[in-house]
């Protein structure tokens, strides 16, 4: 609740709501105290978390179910002054975080809706519920002291990222009655975000993922001594798996689970390692795979040093705690994008790679993967593998790419799950060969509703044939995209030549060191040329890589199965300039900031290398080329535009004018010389 001050009118608020909830026989105490004391329960693990900042309690919470027996919380907060119903931001939305991506308290405390929004992502944190109703009430007494007062009507979900919408004007709470209420659930169910709203909150979102990551980088790296590189990024792994649940059939595990026993068996990583086999169990994943994640997982887990208590508590719990405080949110609320990825990126010094293998291990951003996606033409249909696939952000731009396609193009809701499902268990293929990051790459299609089914931890050059897990079934591969590990063999094009050979028709997309185009993959490109065709080659900037690497990239797109004749036109495009201002700062809020229309430039490459010169828009001909190459050269992969350096006539014209000006120039300095000797 507010401050209470002389101006404060909070009882008569209060007094009102409270009186609406009795006359409407809403029942806020809740008849189910095991349900009351669950929310209360992620109220205390989320002022916890915060230091006890964001309030107390709610001013009011019901548990409300529809005609289909879902469970709504509904979450009521009132502030007795004018003008503080809600405080929004620049794009309409409820303004909870500050620039720096930090809760804002001032807000959070000042503001009803604020309050309310603010509790109701506790709950999406700690708790299976994933559609709440929060509600602002405010008011004032007029001049003549009457009561006014205002209520904001938010519904908070993993939909719209638990940034909350507001879902109609109403003057009191009648619209949460038994007899109305169905009809109120029908209205939210109609709320949509457009794509520019999912974009927006994505980004924002994924701002504050970055934030929460360095936090427990640094917490985990500065206080959890003992743990090896590897350990960690096992730790954070079983973790997020631990805490993921499978409706109906497997609990989240909670921190009060843990008890940090030293008795066999109920160890916290007994418990840890016994949820992760119980999930891992109901995804139906094949049990080669179950085996391998569980052995990956255990020797960590089992460990003595991280199980052993000191002041009553575990390091597994307190890093456990940590991991779910910090990073439970954006897991839970369904971001589509490559959560593990941006983990893995703050990981990076953790897995203790030597220098030589850095450029190995490097993320590929997230708007660069859905580059490749769109340019290697992944629709609904398409068989998507990835031949080193890192923490699988690639293919999750592919699914997710799919799925868009998907939902725009099949209208039976019916017909949309069974496709979705499909794409995700089969229409995916990756293959790792580092465990620690497989580990990765397979949380990460975990996360992703799961894809994981086809990610393999093999080396895709010696001990893969093309067949889907340990079956006789070929993948039929339409799709092949790829950032390979540079000090493979021809700067790893080796990769590429090996899944191409082994698909019969569709489209690739590789990001790779430029060097591969111009000589250091000379025999392996020819090998490809004779059997596929390139289609363009982008020069891209050259600090895509900013703070991890900082080699020159080119993307290369192909045509499968269709050899390249010398007379095939080939696009080349400049893309030095992609629209994105890059910084390394540690403390800077954003490091990646569009200051010249990004999107659009990124959209325009692809449409120029689908449909030609055409497509010119924003980029000038001498960042497009189309030219040819030999492709019996294999070094002649990256050109630019020619210039043309024949004089015109008016290059004639200018160089006369400007020889005259000189010699008039000359001329006058002598005479102005000559009067100056007779003025001696």
């Amino acid at each position: 609740m507010a401050t209470k001050t002389t101006q404060s009118v909070e009882p008569n608020i209060a007094d009102l709501a409270n009186g609406w909830l009795k006359r409407y026989k809403l029942n806020y105490k809740l008849e189910q105290e095991s349900l009351n004391a669950e929310i209360d329960q992620a109220l205390d693990n989320y002022f916890s978390k915060n230091g006890g900042e964001g309030g107390n309690r709610p001013d009011a919470k019901l548990l409300l179910q529809d005609k289909n027996l879902i469970n709504y919380p509904v979450l009521i907060e009132y502030k007795g002054y004018k003008d503080k119903l809600v405080k929004l931001d620049s794009d309409g939305n409820v303004e909870n975080k500050t620039s720096k991506n930090v809760p804002n308290f001032k807000n959070i405390n000042s503001y009803a809706v604020n309050g309310a929004v603010h509790y109701a992502n506790a709950l999406l944190h700690y708790t299976g519920y994933t559609d709440i109703i929060a509600i602002g009430m405010t008011g004032f007494k007029d001049d003549n002291g009457e009561l006014e007062y205002s209520i904001g009507v938010y519904y908070v979900s993993k939909s719209n990222f638990g940034v909350g919408q507001k879902v109609d004007d109403y003057t009191d709470f009648s619209f949460l009655k038994k007899e109305n209420f169905n009809d109120f659930i029908d209205k939210i169910k109609t709320l949509q975000l457009s794509q520019a709203e999912i974009d927006k909150l994505k980004e924002k979102r994924e701002r504050e993922i970055d934030t929460s990551l360095v936090k427990l980088n640094n917490d985990i790296y500065q206080n959890e001594k003992g743990l090896g590189e590897s350990d960690r990024v096992y730790l954070v792994a079983a973790s997020i798996i631990a805490t993921l649940g499978v409706p109906g059939k497997v609990g989240v595990l909670e921190k009060s689970e843990l008890k940090s026993s030293s008795e066999k068996g109920m160890r916290d990583g007994d418990i840890i390692l016994t949820k992760i086999k119980n999930f891992l169990d109901e995804k139906n994943l094949p049990e080669e795979k179950k085996a391998l994640i569980v052995r990956t997982l255990e020797n960590t887990l089992t460990s003595e040093n991280v199980n052993k208590a000191e002041n009553g508590e575990s390091q597994l719990k307190r890093v456990f705690t940590k991991i779910v405080d910090d990073l439970g949110i954006y897991y839970k609320i369904g971001l589509t994008t490559d959560f593990t990825g941006k983990l893995f990126n703050e990981m990076y010094n953790w897995l203790g790679f030597s220098q030589d293998k850095l450029n190995d291990v490097v993320l590929t951003p997230s708007y660069v993967a859905s580059l490749l996606v769109k340019l290697a033409r992944v629709d609904k249909d398409s068989y998507v593998w990835d031949f080193a696939t890192g923490s699988a952000g690639l293919l999750v731009a592919a699914m997710n790419e799919m799925l868009n396609d998907a939902k725009q193009k099949i209208k039976s809701p019916e017909e949309l799950a069974i496709k979705s499902a499909k794409i995700k268990a089969e229409q995916l293929l990756g293959l790792e060969i580092l465990p620690s990051v497989y580990m990765l790459a397979v949380l990460n299609m975990i996360l992703m509703g799961d894809g994981s089914s086809n990610i393999l931890n093999r080396d895709s050059l010696k001990d893969f044939n093309g067949n889907i897990s340990n079956t006789e079934s070929k993948f039929p591969a339409t799709a092949f995209v790829l950032n390979p590990p540079y000090s493979a063999s021809g700067n790893g094009m080796v990769f590429v030549g090996k899944a191409l050979s082994m698909m019969n028709s569709g489209y690739a997309a590789i990001i790779i060191q430029n060097s591969a185009g111009s000589g250091k993959a000379v025999e392996y490109n020819k090998k490809i040329l004779k059997r596929n065709t390139l289609l363009a080659s982008i020069k891209m900037p050259i600090d895509l890589f900013v703070g991890k690497s900082s080699v020159q990239t080119q993307v290369y797109v192909f045509r499968v199965n269709e050899a390249h004749q010398k007379d095939d036109i080939v696009k080349f495009i400049d893309f030095s300039n992609d629209g994105y201002t890059r910084t390394n700062r540690k403390k800077a809020s954003c490091n990646l900031r569009d200051t010249d229309r990004a999107k659009e430039r990124y959209q325009e490459v692809v449409d120029l290398v689908r449909f030609g010169k055409e497509k010119l828009n924003i980029f000038t001909e001498n960042e497009y080329y189309e030219g040819h190459i030999d492709p019996k050269n294999g070094a002649d992969w990256n050109q630019s535009a020619p210039k043309d350096t024949k004089p015109t006539i008016e290059d004639f014209k200018k160089t006369v004018s400007d020889y005259l000006s000189w010699e008039v120039s000359c001329i006058l300095k002598q005479q102005g010389g000559e009067n100056d000797s007779l003025k001696k």
